[in-house]
C-alpha cells in the first residue's frame, strides 16, 4: 500500500510534528511506501539541522528514519518554504520542492490512502 500524508505542523509542537513521522516509520515497516508533504509550519522540518533540534515529548523521534528510508519520499510546500525564507539549498538530502499537483498525483494512485495530521 502507498500512504500520502500530510501535516502542517512544525516546530511549534514537536510533537504533533513528529506523528507523521511515527506514522509513516510503523508503515515502512510493514513494507508499504510513504510520500510525506509538507505544508505550512512543517516545511522548517526539511530545513537541515531543524529536525535534529525538534525533541517530542513521549513519543521516539522517528524524522532520521523516515526521511533516510529508499521508499519515503519527503516533498516540501515550495510557496510555503519561499513564504518562510527556506530555499531549496537548504534542505535535507531526501527533500525536495513541490506543490499540491505532487500531492493529487501520490492521491491518485489506485493504492494510496491519505493521512492528515
Amino acid at each position: 500500500m502507498h500512504f500520502a500524508v500530510s501535516t502542517t505542523w512544525g516546530p511549534t509542537d514537536t510533537t504533533r510534528a513528529s506523528l507523521p513521522f511515527i506514522f509513516s516509520a510503523s508503515a515502512l515497516q510493514s513494507g508499504d511506501t510513504v510520500m510525506i508533504m509538507l505544508f505550512h509550519d512543517a516545511a522548517t522540518i526539511a530545513v537541515k539541522g531543524s529536525k535534529d533540534k525538534m525533541i517530542p515529548v513521549g513519543p521516539p523521534s522517528r524524522f532520521d528514519e523516515v526521511m533516510s528510508h529508499a521508499n519515503a519520499e519527503v516533498i516540501v510546500c515550495k510557496p510555503c518554504a519561499e513564504a518562510r525564507g527556506i530555499t531549496s539549498d537548504m534542505l535535507e538530502e531526501n527533500c525536495r520542492f513541490g506543490g499540491m499537483n505532487d500531492y493529487h498525483s501520490h492521491l491518485s494512485r489506485d493504492d494510496c490512502k491519505a493521512v492528515s495530521f
